[in-house]
This record gives C-alpha cells, sequence and structure tokens, in this order.
C-alpha cells in the first residue's frame, strides 16, 4: 500500500496527458513551450517547497499510503510528482477554459447571422 500515493498520481498524470492529447491543449499544441513552462512551474514550486522546508514551515507527515522515500531532509518522493501534476492539470484546465470561452463569441455572431 506504500505506492498507493505514488501510483494514483502518476495515474493523474496519464489522464491528463490523454485529455490533452484529445483536444491538442498543451504539449500537443506547443511541445516546446510546454515543456518549458512545465519545468518552471515545478521548479518554482519545489523552490518554495525546499524554502519551506529550511524554514520549518513545511513538515512531512507520516502516511500509510506513500513511499516513505526522500530525495532531500521532509521531500517525500511523491511531492516532485505532485507538483508536476499540479502544473499539467492547471495548464491543461487553462487552455481548455480559455478555448471554451473563446469559441462563445463566435456562436454569438453565428446566431445573429441565423436571425438576420
Amino acid at each position: 500500500m506504500g505506492v498507493l500515493y505514488l501510483g494514483s498520481l502518476l495515474l493523474g498524470i496519464g489522464c491528463m496527458l490523454l485529455l490533452d492529447h484529445r483536444f491538442r491543449l498543451f504539449f500537443w499544441r506547443d511541445a516546446t513551450a510546454a515543456a518549458i513552462v512545465t519545468a518552471v512551474g515545478v521548479f518554482f514550486l519545489l523552490a518554495w517547497d525546499l524554502a519551506g522546508i529550511g524554514l520549518g514551515i513545511f513538515l512531512r507527515g507520516e502516511g500509510t499510503i506513500a513511499t516513505g522515500l526522500l530525495i532531500a531532509p521532509e521531500l517525500p518522493i511523491e511531492e516532485p510528482v505532485f507538483l508536476l501534476f499540479l502544473v499539467l492539470c492547471t495548464m491543461v484546465l487553462y487552455t481548455g477554459a480559455r478555448r471554451m470561452l473563446e469559441r462563445i463569441p463566435a456562436r454569438q455572431r453565428e446566431r445573429e447571422k441565423e436571425n438576420a
């Protein structure tokens, strides 16, 4: 049961990538820009975590669903994977919402043409 959390995160990343592939939202729209945004986002959030750990604000809790493997003091292996999932999920949601909002004026113009 010690890999349940890590496995769930990896499954979530896979699902986000499938959505991304299906609708060409982030990585399948511009892989270079997506890789840069993802790397910068994960790096920033990981630096934030490390600063919090260094200041004694963030502490690792004991959980039976986590592996217990640490890559640094108080930093479990699952944390960078979670941050990757967080950035990927945010960008897929953002690009999807943006695409939907861009279609609203186009549909309104189509309706106006039909009614004219």
